[in-house]
C-alpha cells in the first residue's frame, strides 16, 4: 500500500483510480490507512465475496492473497501481480503509463 501511495501522483496522471481492498472491516481499514499514510480509498470486502469471485481467497488461511490488479475501463483485468511480486507496483505503474492504456 505504501508503494502505491508513493506512486499515486504518477498513477493519477494517467487517469488511474487507485483502490485498496481487504477483508478487514471498514473501521480497521480506516485506522490502517491513517497509520501508514495512505490517502486513496481502502475498501472492505468484509464477507470475502469479491475476494472469492476473483479467485484469490485462500481457504486454508481464511484470507486473501496479496494481489495487484489493473482493471481497464471495460472491466477486464489488464495486468496482475501476485504474492511477493505484488509488493512492488512498478509493473502496474508502467502499464498505466503506456500510451495504449491512456486512450
Amino acid at each position: 500500500m505504501k508503494n502505491f501511495q508513493a506512486n499515486l501522483k504518477r498513477l493519477e496522471a494517467t487517469d488511474t483510480q487507485v483502490l485498496g481492498v481487504s477483508m478487514d472491516s471498514p473501521f480497521a481499514n480506516h485506522a490502517f490507512a491513517e497509520q501508514i499514510g495512505v490517502t486513496f480509498p481502502l475498501l472492505s470486502d468484509w464477507g470475502g465475496d469479491a475476494t472469492k469471485k476473483y479467485g484469490i481467497y485462500v481457504d486454508k488461511y481464511k484470507a486473501a492473497r496479496r494481489v495487484n490488479f489493473l482493471i481497464g475501463k471495460d472491466g477486464r483485468i489488464k495486468e496482475e501481480q501476485i504474492d511477493s511480486a505484488a509488493i512492488d507496483p512498478s509493473k502496474i505503474v508502467d502499464a498505466c503509463e503506456r500510451p495504449k492504456l491512456k486512450q
